[in-house]
Order: structure tokens, then sequence, then C-alpha cells
């Protein structure tokens, strides 16, 4: 992804660079998923579409699982646990109709692709608006090579992956004055999530700021603020109390001390406590800088000097440093979608001329920039670099074919035996009825996940349609990769702790038989005898760890 200044860009070139995108990263996260390193959120997404394809909507069991009512009220999950109490996204139905055609974990996988890919062409078009061809087609090149793009994108299907494309194509609706376009995709933003509420009130802010359009400015703000509190105080707390009881204490616990807390009581918190506020705005001021460089280094720094990029991006960039803990400023994590567009729209507004002295200045015409052969060759080692970073980070596992998934021990799994123990994974779960309840280790989950009833292990309790108690029919785990990652990541090695006197309990107990061993994969069936063979080897597996 070299920058180009030869030739003027055409769309035959745009188009195709889009294309080559889509079926890279399309690539990438199917291999992921078929070699089994999609985990617990490509199934959460993945069941939530199946229950909406059978009129369930928004139903998960996965998701019930992380609910406040069974994290700290001890209950069972259950199969009628609506998520839209965790996160409101009635968004995700605009892409049912797709799902309904091809149900399949690979379907949000491809769709996950397009939206990078899509969003790529808008930004595209976005700064044609404003800038010549060439210097339009680096900034397109910019996003697909950065950072804060190609991690979030290359994870387990997510909902804040729509945020660029719909955000980008709000801004070019913003362009062309098609205000009825802009009002219906002000719309689809706040339905992606209850805080993408927030990167919206950044663009009515930047318009409201630079006097483009200071009353429809006004008004996205108005409708941003007036949405989020609506969503997080009156519809969510309808399917759930998670987001008194889990997220805004888990969040922002650090405003609080009390057990729950609505959002309005948050930002009360925080504008209480502006000494404290202050503090966690400017810290940790390492994590914080580091962010900034992410998301700035494709576009060789220009961000950092754009009133728009500050002005359309603060408010998420503020929302994630307020968050307690470093896990929002996190380039690798879906939450930096929310910034991303802010920051590319900023660096093609300042390359339009629109300064921090122009910005105040809308109704005087701006003089474009042009970049001069040094600084095209900056920004081709800036975006060189990103590049490389990516691999080397490995953003969820995504190259774990090619990169270590640890150096320091040695933990490195093939490509051809990735593919090998696929082959074994697929022959193991072929074995479970498609409509049977099931309970599996993580990166089994996507793959057992469109049906009623599925859990992540040590689980197999839950509450069925009508209520009841129920325990899942099946039990499957992959213990040769908790074994095998073991040795550097202390989660694998507590749960491979954890869970083989848990099997070897369900055995001894009768209450499950172990029907299929192999090389550590196992797989339970309730109230059935256990195999003799299943059982010698899943005794040899243990025996070849301690020998």
């Amino acid at each position: 992804m070299m920058l180009s200044w030869r030739k003027e860009a055409d769309l035959r070139r745009v188009v195709a660079i889009a294309a080559a995108f889509f079926l890279l990263i399309a690539g990438l996260l199917l291999h992921r998923y078929f070699t089994y390193y999609a985990s617990y959120d490509q199934g959460i997404f993945n069941q939530v579409f199946w229950n909406n394809a059978h009129g369930n909507f928004f139903q998960s069991t996965l998701s019930s699982q992380l609910s406040t009512d069974v994290i700290h009220g001890g209950e069972a999950p259950r199969v009628d646990y609506r998520r839209l109490g965790q996160h409101f996204t009635p968004a995700l139905l605009i892409w049912w109709p797709i799902y309904k055609l091809w149900p399949s974990p690979v379907t949000l996988s491809v769709l996950q692709a397009a939206f990078a890919a899509i969003a790529g062409l808008l930004l595209y078009g976005l700064a044609r608006q404003h800038l010549e061809p060439r210097l339009s087609l680096a900034l397109m090149v910019s996003f697909y090579g950065a950072i804060a793009v190609l991690n979030p994108y290359l994870a387990n299907f997510h909902d804040l992956g729509q945020m660029p494309l719909f955000v980008f194509g709000l801004l070019l609706a913003m362009e062309y004055r098609r205000w009825g376009l802009f009002g219906l995709l002000c719309l689809a933003i706040l339905a992606v999530r209850e805080d993408s509420a927030i990167p919206l009130f950044g663009v009515g802010a930047y318009l409201l700021a630079s006097r483009r359009h200071p009353g429809i400015g006004a008004g996205v703000c108005a409708l941003s603020v007036g949405y989020f509190v609506l969503v997080t105080n009156v519809f969510m707390p309808i399917f759930s109390d998670d987001i008194s009881k889990r997220f805004m204490i888990e969040e922002f616990g650090q405003y609080i001390d009390t057990a729950e807390a609505s959002t309005l009581e948050v930002l009360w918190a925080m504008v209480s406590q502006p000494g404290l506020l202050l503090r966690e705005l400017v810290s940790p001021l390492d994590s914080t800088v580091a962010y900034l460089v992410g998301h700035w280094l494709p576009l060789a720094f220009i961000p950092a000097l754009s009133p728009a990029s500050w002005i359309l991006a603060g408010p998420p960039l503020l929302k994630l440093t307020l968050t307690e803990g470093e896990s929002g400023l996190n380039s690798s994590l879906r939450y930096a979608l929310n910034v991303v567009p802010g920051m590319f729209y900023g660096a093609i507004l300042w390359w339009a001329g629109q300064g921090w002295r122009r910005f105040l200045q809308p109704l005087e015409p701006l003089t474009p920039r042009s970049p001069s052969r040094p600084f095209r060759r900056f920004w081709s080692f800036c975006l060189m670099v990103s590049l490389v970073l990516v691999p080397f980070v490995n953003p969820s596992r995504a190259f774990s074919f090619a990169v270590p998934d640890s150096f320091q021990p040695w933990v490195y799994v093939p490509l051809p035996l990735q593919w090998q123990r696929a082959g074994q994974m697929h022959q193991l779960l072929a074995q479970i009825p498609p409509a049977a309840s099931v309970t599996a280790t993580t990166y089994l989950v996507p793959h057992v996940s469109g049906r009623r009833a599925v859990l992540r292990m040590p689980m197999i309790d839950y509450q069925d349609d009508a209520g009841r108690p129920q325990t899942v029919e099946y039990v499957t785990a992959d213990f040769w990769r908790l074994r095998r990652y073991q040795v550097a990541f202390g989660r694998d090695r507590d749960r491979y702790d954890t869970f083989v006197p848990f099997i070897n309990s369900l055995i001894d107990s009768g209450q499950y038989g172990l029907i299929n061993s192999r090389d550590g994969l196992v797989l339970l069936q309730r109230n059935t005898p256990s195999d003799p063979q299943a059982l010698t080897d899943w005794q040899a597996f243990l025996a070849a760890e301690s020998s």
C-alpha cells in the first residue's frame, strides 16, 4: 500500500484497491474463523443474528451469561434474554435479510470486511469534494493501512464496524446537502449502539463550531444528547439492569461509590468532581499519547494539526479517556472505530486548507495544500510503519499462522498444524445435533452458536423458554489448545487447571459420558455411557502432560 503520485487516480484504480482490500480482510477473517481463532464475541453476534432470523429478536444465552443477573445474581442464563439491555443495537436489523439468506458466522466475517472496504470508498468520495484525485486516493490507502482500522476489523464481528461506513456516508450527504439522507444516516448511527450518539455529537459540534451549518449542528447535538439519555435511562432498563449494575460500574466506577448508577448519575458524579475528572483526562499520559499516535501515524500526524479532527474525534476520545482502566485506549479494540472518522475527515479538511487560522472563517474560500516530495516520502514511511506494526501486534491472532503468539516463551502453531487441528475439530462438532444445547470452550463457541441454547464452559445450566432449569445436552472442549498456550498465557493456564477437573467430575458423576476424545478434543453427552476408547484416549492425553 505504498502511496503513488505518478498518475491521476481513476475510478477503476480506486475500486480495484478497495476490492483487493476487501479480499485481503475477508480472507484473513475467514482463515481466522475456519482455523478456530474466532472467539466469544463472534459467537454472541452469530447467536443474536440466528435468533433474529428465527423471530426471537436480539435474544442470546451467550449474552445472558454476561448479564448482571448471572454474574452478580447467580441466576442461570436464559434463552429469552434480550441483549438490548447490554447494548442497544437495532441497526443490526439492517443486515438481517443478508444473514437470513446465508445464516452462518462466515456471513458476519464477510460483512465486516465489506464494511471496511466500502467505508474506504466513501472516504475517497468525501475527499474528492475538497481535494484532487491523487491526494484523495492517498487518504483512502491510508485508511486501509491504519492501525486503528485494521486491528478492529480483523477481530470478531462487532457492531461498531458499521460506524465508519455510516459516518463517512453522513458527512458525504452533508457535503452534497442531501439533508433527507443526512437525517436517515443520523438515525442509523444512533441505532448502531447506545454510545454511538457520542461520535454523532462530534459531527454536530463541528457543524456548529465551524459555522458551516450551525442550525443543523445544534439539532444534531440536541438529538445525540436526547437519544443517549433516553435510551440509557428508559429503553435499555426495560430489558435488563445491566447498564446501571454492570457497565456503568465497570467503566466509570472511579466516580461513584454505589453498587449501581444510571448514566445521568455518572455524568453528575463526573461534573461534581472536577479534580478527579481532570486527573482521569490526562492520565495515564503515556497510554493516551501512544493511542493518539496510533491514530495519527498513517496520516503522517496531520490530524494533530487539524481543528476539525479535534472537534469531531474529541467526544469519543473524551469518553475513552475517562473510562476506568486502559481498555478504551487500545487501538486493537473496536472502540477505536468511533474515533477514526473524525481523524480522517479532519485530515481532509486540513489538506483543503482549513487550519486553525481559517477554521472560523467558513465563508472565505480555502486554498488547498499540496504535499511536497519530502513530505510524501515521510507519509509513505509512516504508512509502512503502520502496516508493519499490524502483524507484529497480531490483532485478535489474525496473523498467528505467520507470527508466533509469544516469543518468550515460544508459542507458535504452524499453518499446516492449524488446518489439521481445524479438520479434527470440525469432525468432532459435526456429531452435535443442530438443535441440541451445548457448552463449549471459547474458541469452539462461534462454531456451535447457531442454536437456541449455547453457553461457554464451565457453565452447563440454563433456563428454557418456559423458565424451567435445564442442563446442556453436550459439552465440548479443546484442551490441546489450552495446554499449548498455557506456558505463556495465564488465562489459558487457569482455564486448563479448572476445566480438567470439571470434565473429570462430569464423567465420574455419571451425569455425562465421554463419547469422543482425540488429542485433547473432548465431547461429552448427557445421560450417555462413556465410550471405553474415548476414556483411554482422554487418560492418555492427561498422562502425556505429567510424563
